[in-house]
């Protein structure tokens, strides 16, 4: 797309600000530790309509616990590259999963069930409190079911399911109400990269856990919004009152 890599300073502080705005409202993510001026200057066209200015650019220093992404596996799964995937897979789960043994036989399907479930909750929390990430490939998506990877962002004003944050996103893939699907897609990537070190029976497996992700991604997001609203115990009605406020706020 001709981009330089580079980012302004306004970007900066915005990511910046957003990355503990998220952690302190409990939502798992990568964090900020620096801000950097840089004395070069960037050229951009702030507001789209084709005036370019000259703005400060700057790096942001970000911290997470770990930086491996879905895409981390599917890249050497495309390449064939398996006994390397093999040894990053062990290294990540021995380093980031402490509750899967390293002898255990199904430690793959182990790891996988975790991330499935880990990455419907961290969608569920982004939509309670209406956050659109902008770009969710799988190069986005964290094996540790973070939010990383701050880019065009952005909090709804107000409720409209068809939110988008990113000015490139011209067919509207990453709108705010797609997020969950393209969870789905995304784990869906993981699974056919991790095929090739299953067995039959764990192949298997992992699909019925796979197919269980939408169950897992409404109960979530359910809970949350349950809390939001107050609501105490268990009430058939409940989904109803959920889903009614949604469509009347889309209607305000």
């Amino acid at each position: 797309r001709n981009g330089d890599g580079r980012a302004v300073l306004r970007s900066s502080v915005r990511e910046f600000l957003c990355s503990e705005a998220m952690h302190y409202l409990g939502i798992p993510t990568s964090r900020a530790a620096s801000l950097v001026v840089s004395d070069d200057d960037v050229w951009r066209d702030q507001f789209y309509n084709g005036n370019f200015q000259k703005e400060r650019g700057a790096i942001v220093l970000r911290l997470a616990k770990s930086w491996f992404r879905i895409g981390s596996l599917e890249i050497l799964a495309h390449s064939g590259e398996l006994d390397l995937q093999r040894r990053l897979l062990d290294f990540i789960i021995q380093e980031h999963f402490p509750s899967i043994p390293m002898n255990d036989s199904n430690r793959y399907l182990e790891f996988f069930s975790t991330v499935v479930s880990e990455t419907a909750n961290l969608i569920a929390l982004w939509m309670s409190v209406g956050f659109a990430h902008g770009v969710c490939n799988t190069d986005n998506f964290s094996l540790l079911s973070i939010t990383i990877d701050y880019g065009p962002f952005g909090f709804m004003d107000s409720y409209d399911p068809n939110f988008v944050p990113n000015t490139s996103d011209d067919e509207r893939r990453y709108k705010i109400g797609n997020q969950a699907n393209v969870g789905l897609f995304n784990l869906s990537k993981l699974l056919q990269a991790l095929k090739p070190l299953l067995d039959p029976r764990q192949k298997q497996l992992a699909f019925q856990i796979l197919e269980g992700y939408g169950e897992r991604y409404y109960i979530r997001f359910t809970e949350l919004f349950k809390t939001k609203l107050g609501l105490l115990g268990e009430n058939e009605d409940d989904n109803y009152l959920i889903a009614f406020l949604l469509k009347v706020s889309l209607l305000i």
